[in-house]
């Protein structure tokens, strides 16, 4: 008999990062580090774009930071900045109260009921960031998660003529010298299919593969989309297009942030949106697993209702048919009623 590909029993919450899990922007603890002044980097990184543009230079305004942190490291800021240092930084980031714990009380969701347990449904965390990747396996989150997505850098990039070298040498002193992998807010779009195809657990599956819906690992109405603004505007609106829950989250008493949030409800990218507070009695952490239930409750309606509709019921015995009686026990039977 034809099976899917996937028991679809999975719930993907897919977290942005900086404002979202985090008050601030991650690389906070790289400025700390080498006495960068945090300000006039974010300040000079938000002219590059057009500065470039006046150059002739066509450059993505959203990744253009990862070349000002390189051309730091090259010029001597940021001298010694490799992968292990960023992912030992990433131990240093703060996260909003009720983190990384939350992320486990999600999770035991999918235990509250019996039925729950009976069809093995899944909480899954991914984070899906335009930060850096190595700071975010440091962090003390990464443990709860399931997957990462984020910006990448290379050390020792692979010199012209490495097809023809049996060994590479390694340098010492390693430091991040080029872009390895670059997510911006339109290509975390790509990290969603790849979720809800099951690309990121299954190499064999290309993110571009037409698959069938019933095929697909995690189904679009079982992912949850949380971020913190205007920047996930694609992200919410597929998530949404295709069934799945949205929302956005705003620093505590940030009245702009609230402001930002109330227009992405009220031009429907949004089903809902609150403080960032992941505590049990948050409006936030609330309305997240109110709607983690409702999820498993159709996961399990769904189920069962697939599984009687592939069963045929067994075959019965069969009465035979009464006998016509005869007109004396007509009489007998009228008698016995009025008796």
């Amino acid at each position: 008999m034809a099976q899917g590909l996937f028991t679809q029993n999975k719930i993907a919450l897919i977290w942005d990062f900086d404002k979202t899990l985090i008050p601030g922007y991650m690389q906070q603890p790289i400025f700390e580090r080498f006495q960068i002044d945090e300000e006039r980097f974010w300040e000079e990184t938000n002219t590059l774009a057009s500065r470039y543009t006046d150059r002739g230079y066509r450059v993505s305004g959203e990744s253009v930071y990862l070349n000002h942190i390189l051309t730091h490291v090259r010029n001597g800021e940021m001298k010694g900045l490799n992968n292990k240092l960023l992912r030992e930084l990433g131990s240093e980031i703060e996260f909003y109260q009720g983190l990384p714990e939350f992320f486990s009380e999600l999770r035991d969701e999918a235990r509250l009921k019996p039925e729950y347990v009976k069809h093995e449904i899944e909480i899954e965390h991914y984070i899906v960031s335009t930060g850096l990747a190595e700071m975010i396996r440091g962090s003390k989150i990464a443990p709860y998660v399931d997957g990462i997505w984020g910006c990448e850098f290379i050390e020792n990039p692979l010199l012209p003529g490495c097809m023809n070298q049996d060994e590479l040498g390694m340098q010492t002193d390693a430091e991040i010298s080029q872009i390895g992998m670059m997510v911006d807010n339109t290509t975390k779009t790509r990290a969603l299919f790849e979720i809800n195809k099951g690309t990121n657990k299954d190499d064999a599956i290309d993110v571009n593969s037409k698959l069938a819906q019933e095929d697909r690992r995690v189904p679009f109405q079982n992912m949850i989309y949380i971020a913190d603004g205007p920047s996930d505007v694609p992200s919410f609106s597929v998530v949404r297009k295709f069934g799945g829950k949205t929302y956005a989250v705003y620093k505590p008493s940030n009245e702009a942030e609230f402001a930002q949030n109330d227009l992405l409800l009220q031009t429907n990218r949004i089903h809902a949106y609150g403080p960032a507070r992941y505590q049990g009695d948050s409006n936030t952490s609330m309305w997240l697993k109110l709607h983690v239930q409702k999820m498993c409750d159709r996961i399990v309606a769904d189920r069962e209702a697939n599984f009687a509709q592939r069963i045929s019921k067994p075959p019965q015995h069969l009465k035979n048919k009464t006998e016509e009686p005869t007109e004396g026990e007509n009489s007998l039977e009228q008698e016995t009623m009025e008796l």
